[in-house]
């Protein structure tokens, strides 16, 4: 295939994805304002729900702009070479191929940084900060813009570095052996990102001794789940919507919840929530979406293998010479609609886990606090009730808020 033909492909590739998100979005923006289901009518008053949907809509079409311009700026980079003026600027500083593919993805992630820390900071400052969701001090913001990008750079610099060291030891096997340490750091980043990651961003305290800690130990006890890792942690620091999750494995395994969580729902629903996370890794959810995780990962380096070697992916892209750092640019571009697939699969695998989790947490608790809890969490954050089915097979991880009332509702 000739260079400019693949070059052609790519930008095919790059527009039809954009317009496809944009019709769901289209779509899915025109449910907005229809009438309230009447399971859910209680979730929202007249002020309320229209609240709700001036922040949709608002959110609507704030994504529009940034995501046109986000297309605008990457085909402009397209059409102009940046590519290749990225990396004859790396190869400025040096000769070696993994301190040019650094240089090179440092210069990208800056101007990505640049154009989307204006859009990021009005998004925080001015629509979450108009509807009463900003928590965020400015001096946060951009200590978690700086933070993000030293971790980023450390971590996925890293793991890049080695693998193109073993792109140039081992040749087309080098998958194999990249696939090894993408999973033994998935599988370290699941036991210990709780305990090493988050803190350099949230501050986590062991929930206190009282009437919800042992409301939530006298549940654990009754399910037989060992659970002496209980944290809060201080979601409110950066906005008022709350959340609950959990994490690791064996001693290293905890629940961890926002502060704003415990200020919205009360004990029962609190305990009605953690019933659900608990179901999560009663039913092993984790490690499910772990080993799915690592077979998808497993078959895009096999995948990247074949193609990775190939001048043509370089040329495209208009660099003269092959190289890992520009091939893995188009490839990504072309591996896109495969990874719509696998994002699908991932999608109805986490929907059915949800559902198995509400079912957990009804069997061995109550459905009526979960069904309250739900309600209370949507409504603090303006959740969009009427979603379009499209959008939601498309996009969304969990069921709709219709779908698990119905569900929890269900006779078992």
């Amino acid at each position: 295939m000739a260079p400019e033909t693949l070059f052609l492909i790519l930008i095919i590739i790059l527009v039809v994805n954009f317009g496809i998100d944009k019709l769901l979005d289209a779509l899915n923006a025109q449910r907005f304002s229809d009438e309230l289901p009447e399971e859910l009518s209680d979730v929202y008053d007249t002020e309320a729900y229209e609240k709700s949907q001036r922040y949709k809509k608002e959110k609507y079409t704030f994504g529009l702009l940034t995501s046109s311009i986000s297309l605008m700026a990457t085909l402009l980079f397209f059409f102009l070479d940046g590519f290749a003026w990225a990396d004859a600027l790396a190869r400025e500083f040096s000769d070696n191929a993994i301190v040019i593919a650094l240089v090179f993805f440092g210069i990208i992630l800056l101007l990505s940084g640049i154009l989307g820390a204006p859009f990021s900071y009005y998004n925080t400052f001015v629509i979450e900060e108009k509807f009463g969701f900003n928590k965020t001090s400015r001096k946060t913001f951009f200590l978690d813009k700086l933070k993000g990008a030293l971790l980023g750079g450390i971590i996925g610099g890293g793991i890049l570095a080695i693998i193109i060291w073993f792109y140039q030891q081992t040749g087309i096997h080098f998958w194999l052996y990249a696939w090894g340490i993408v999973t033994v750091f998935s599988i370290f980043m699941n036991m210990f990102y709780a305990r090493l990651i988050v803190p350099l961003f949230n501050k986590q305290t062991p929930l206190e001794t009282g009437e919800l800690r042992n409301k939530i130990e006298s549940y654990a006890s009754k399910v037989g789940f060992s659970l002496t890792n209980i944290f809060v942690i201080d979601g409110s620091k950066r906005s008022t919507k709350a959340n609950a999750y959990f994490s690791g494995f064996g001693r290293e395994k905890r629940i961890t919840l926002y502060d704003t969580l415990i200020n919205d729902l009360d004990e029962e629903e609190i305990v009605a929530v953690l019933a659900h996370e608990v179901g999560h890794y009663k039913r092993k959810h984790i490690i499910y979406n772990l080993l799915a995780t690592i077979g998808i990962t497993g078959f895009t380096f096999w995948l990247l293998s074949l193609f990775i070697g190939s001048e043509t992916l370089s040329q495209a892209l208009g660099a003269s010479e092959a190289s890992f750092h520009i091939g893995l640019i188009a490839f990504g571009i072309l591996y896109s609609p495969i990874s719509e697939v696998t994002g699908l699969f991932m999608n109805l695998l986490s929907r059915k886990f949800e559902y198995q989790a509400d079912n957990y947490a009804k069997m061995t608790y109550a459905a009526a606090p979960l069904i309250s809890a739900l309600k209370k969490l949507s409504k603090n954050s303006l959740s969009n009730l009427t979603p379009h089915p499209a959008y939601v097979f498309m996009h969304y991880s969990h069921p709709t808020l219709l779908q698990r009332f119905r569900n929890l509702l269900q006779t078992p």
